[in-house]
């Protein structure tokens, strides 16, 4: 017996530190042997942490093959039975479905709803019709981004808002801070956490057809003219889901919040489906890499201005003439003064990955102008890709770098992004 347990220990340690460098490797988390509680389906470890926060599809997840890994908290899954590579791939041909309940979904309500938020973030909210929602951002009183978030106009008394896992306490402080002076002031607006929901975001270019298999016959149309960054209300598995046709992918597909009582059963009916693989973290990164998307703490953070991470298309026309929002006075300022530094693409054209705080350097080595903050393999292009940051001088495409790999200099080229094309399911173009 204790030959046995020694045995079984070693071999969990060394999956451990496979399991660690997958992660780390993929999309740059910082996973710690002893916080990892699961390393493979129905295998629980020595290390398991019982202080994770878990979803309502934990079971579900290790049943499928899960390979469970710490993520802001929870215990979340990296990948299933096939690589990363393969499940990157079969999401860009297919779909996948995404177990994302670990992010924050929330309503704000009231005749003063909309005009809170936009005391709060960049967007353009009140424009927005009902039903139709836009990425945003939350900004603190230098200009630097505190969220990226997804802010639904329900109604113009009702907003659904999601926002980062690894960002909750700190948005929930900041907004109930405001919420509770602007109530003094005598706003009209409240908060409902919707911690009783999960959230399913089912991705690819299949999502469409696949949903439409568990929906009603009369029902099936409504996705024709369902277009992206719009939400509805559809039963699903036997519940009311809010369905949002958006993504973190590229691709087209849905974010489902559901009931937890019916949250399994709306799981098994989609990955049923053969168009349908479970999908983890893992290629989740890669998808929003490929697609040049930021990742939370990564690519921005609350020194970033909106400007440097080219995501000043998040500042609504409106909004830029009073930039009245928290910081608005520092971005109008960085707009009129420009940015010393932008985010960009790059390609890997010689030698390993660059991972997150290699140094890029001057074309002939000499002199370092910046820093990648997100980087891998590209399992749809077959390359080694990055974003990060550099002297805006030096943003063209096709600009010649290099980058210091873990001591090893090799030659980039700064890209466009998205690095694969985008398939959003937008409406038709007007007629000329």
């Amino acid at each position: 017996v204790t030959f046995y347990l020694a045995f079984n220990l070693k071999m969990q340690s060394k999956v451990n530190i496979i399991l660690r460098r997958v992660a780390n490797r993929a999309f740059g988390l910082t996973i710690r042997p002893q916080n990892l509680g699961f390393v493979a389906s129905g295998v629980r470890t020595f290390a398991d942490d019982a202080s994770l926060k878990k979803t309502v599809l934990y079971d579900f997840h290790v049943k499928h093959g899960g390979k469970m890994v710490p993520f802001a908290g929870w215990s979340m899954p990296i990948q299933y039975k096939d690589s990363i590579m393969e499940s990157t791939q079969f999401c860009r041909s297919d779909s996948s479905l995404f177990d994302v309940s670990h992010m924050c979904g929330l309503s704000l309500r009231g005749k003063d709803a909309i005009k809170f938020i936009e005391g709060l973030v960049v967007g353009d909210i009140a424009g927005l019709k009902d039903g139709t929602g836009t990425l945003t951002l939350f900004t603190n009183e230098q200009g630097g981004i505190i969220d990226d978030s997804i802010v639904t106009k329900v109604t113009a008394e009702h907003l659904y808002v999601v926002i980062n896992a690894g960002c909750r306490d700190k948005d929930l402080a900041h907004i109930n801070k405001h919420l509770s002076e602007k109530r003094a002031a005598g706003y009209d607006v409240s908060i409902e956490l919707h911690d009783d929901r999960s959230l399913l975001a089912l991705q690819g270019p299949a999502a469409s057809e696949v949903l439409g298999s568990i929906l009603d016959a009369d029902k099936k149309s409504v996705l024709e003219t369902f277009y992206f960054g719009q939400m509805r209300t559809l039963s699903l598995a036997g519940s009311e889901c809010w369905v949002t046709r958006t993504g973190y992918t590229g691709e087209d597909g849905f974010e489902i919040s559901v009931p937890h009582a019916h949250t399994l059963a709306l799981a098994e009916a989609l990955v049923s489906n053969p168009r349908v693989r479970l999908a983890g973290l893992g290629p989740r990164d890669s998808l929003r890499l490929e697609a040049g998307l930021c990742l939370y703490g990564n690519d921005i953070d609350e020194t970033t201005s909106p400007v440097e991470a080219g995501l000043l298309w998040t500042v609504g026309k409106r909004r830029r003439e009073l930039f009245d929002f928290l910081g608005g006075d520092k971005v109008k300022a960085a707009i009129a003064e420009g940015a010393s530094k932008k985010r960009v693409g790059l390609v890997v054209l010689s030698g390993a990955p660059a991972r997150q705080h290699s140094k890029l350097l001057s074309e002939d080595g000499k002199v370092e102008i910046g820093e990648v903050t997100s980087g891998g393999y590209s399992p749809c292009m077959k390359k080694n890709i990055a974003m990060g940051y550099v002297p805006k001088a030096l943003e063209k495409a096709g600009t010649k770098l290099k980058v210091n790999v873990r001591g090893k200099i090799s030659d980039v080229e700064v890209a466009k992004m998205p690095f694969v094309p985008s398939g959003y399911y937008r409406p038709p173009a007007p007629k000329k």
